[in-house]
Order: structure tokens, then sequence, then C-alpha cells
């Protein structure tokens, strides 16, 4: 594209940590080598050169330390915190409606996804300024298999045509508008935004992501991000190092 479209990112960083049996507080806080979570999360949308602007969902009871660590590590990008609703969809809609009237683009991202890199949101933003309509995924490695009630295998499908999906997924303004009123309209309520665009008939393509993208569900996932982050920070450490 010749010229950059204005993207809002924003964050949905309003979940109840359920699955965090052993988590008293937002699973967005749980320090990561130290640092926060959503800290992270932050700052790699603070990087992403495709990011004009962030709205951060959470919940009320976590706006005060969510700001203290916007103010931490220097996030200039976020404009607004707005508090979550009741479901996912329900707190994307409350972003949605803090977003400035410049953004052409929403990137929807999970805060609990803290491993997303810089240039990661900028391949699938880029990817939805081509196709209107753009997620992060991967193909799946497992095999997968369709069950009934029961728990027997009732099909295998091909899994050359399977993949996970991730975020951020990113969407025109005005096809995400649409998208969302008639869901409103008919009460359907979606924990996926894709799903969304779906149900009104758009096709939205899918761009590589990384297998390191994972989502903060578990007290295991916790521990594979550590894992990572080390590497990742091993790496960078000896890229510096052989430059000297």
């Amino acid at each position: 594209m010749s010229t950059i479209e204005n993207c809002c990112a924003i964050l949905v960083a309003a979940g109840s940590s359920t699955r965090m049996s052993s988590c008293s507080s937002s699973k967005q806080f749980i320090p990561l080598l130290g640092i926060p979570a959503i800290a992270h999360t932050l700052t790699a949308f603070e990087a992403a050169q495709l990011i004009q602007e962030i709205v951060v969902v959470c919940r009320l009871e976590d706006k005060k330390e969510m700001l203290s660590i916007i103010h931490q590590y220097h996030i200039k990008k976020v404009s607004m915190l707005v508090p979550g609703g009741k479901t996912r969809q329900q707190s994307v809609a409350a972003g949605i409606l803090a977003a400035s009237a410049q953004a052409a683009y929403f990137a929807i991202h999970d805060g609990a996804r803290p491993l997303i890199q810089p240039q990661a949101i900028d391949a699938v933003v880029q990817d939805a300024f081509l196709h209107k309509a753009s997620a992060l995924g991967t193909p799946v490695k497992d095999t997968i298999k369709i069950i009934d009630e029961n728990g027997f295998v009732v099909s295998t499908p091909n899994r050359s045509s399977l993949w996970a999906v991730q975020t951020p997924q990113v969407f025109e303004r005005e096809l995400y508008n649409r998208a969302m009123k008639q869901a409103e309209e008919q009460a359907a309520d979606y924990t996926d935004d894709c799903q969304l665009m779906e149900h009104i008939g758009v096709k939205v393509h899918l761009c590589l992501g990384e297998y390191t993208n994972l989502k903060l569900t578990t007290q295991e996932d916790t521990a594979f991000a550590e894992v990572i982050l080390k590497k990742c920070r091993n790496e960078a450490e000896n890229e510096n190092r052989s430059r000297l």
C-alpha cells in the first residue's frame, strides 16, 4: 500500500483467570522472568510500527495496577483504559467504542498472549490492509479427531487444512462494526472475532504466525512461556556479544 492506514490495537485483558487455580489476581499480572505478562504484551504493541493507538480493556479492580504498569514500562500508545463486559465479545465491543475516530483498522489481541512479537503484529496488520480481515495462525501439528458424546472417534479431518488461530486478529473498521451489529441484533456471542466475520460471509485470511505465540491459560503455560523468554533473551545476549 502507498499509505499506512491507522490501526488501533484492542488489548482484551478482562479475563477472570478461572483456569489458573493458583492465581489470586488477574493472570495478566503473572510475572514472567520478573516482568508482568501484560507488560510483555504492551511492549510488543508499543514497538510495532503499524500500531498507532492502544486501547486496554480490563477489570475495574485491575485498573490501578494496569495504569502503574503502563507508566512503569513507558507505554506511550495507550489512549484509553475501559472496563470489560460479561463476555469476551462484550469486552471487545467496549474497546472498539473507545477507539479514536481515526482508526481504520482494529487489531484485537488477547492480553494473555505475552510472547507476541512486534514483527508478527506488523505482518498481520499489513495482511489485513490487503485482505480487510486477517488473523495470525499456525498449521496444526497433531492429528485431530472428531468424537461423539460418548468419547468415541467419529472421523479424522485432513490435517493439511487445519490451522490453530491466534491473535492479533485484524479487521477493517466498517466490516467489524457491521459484523458486531448483526451479532448483537441476533443475540449471538462468540469467543473468537473471526467468527463474527464468518457469520456475515466475510472470508478471513490467515497469516502465518509463530508456535511460540501461546496464551496463558493454565499453570503449565506460564512455565512454557518462561522457557521461551529465557531462550530469546539468551539468543539476544549472544548476538550482542558477537557484535562487540
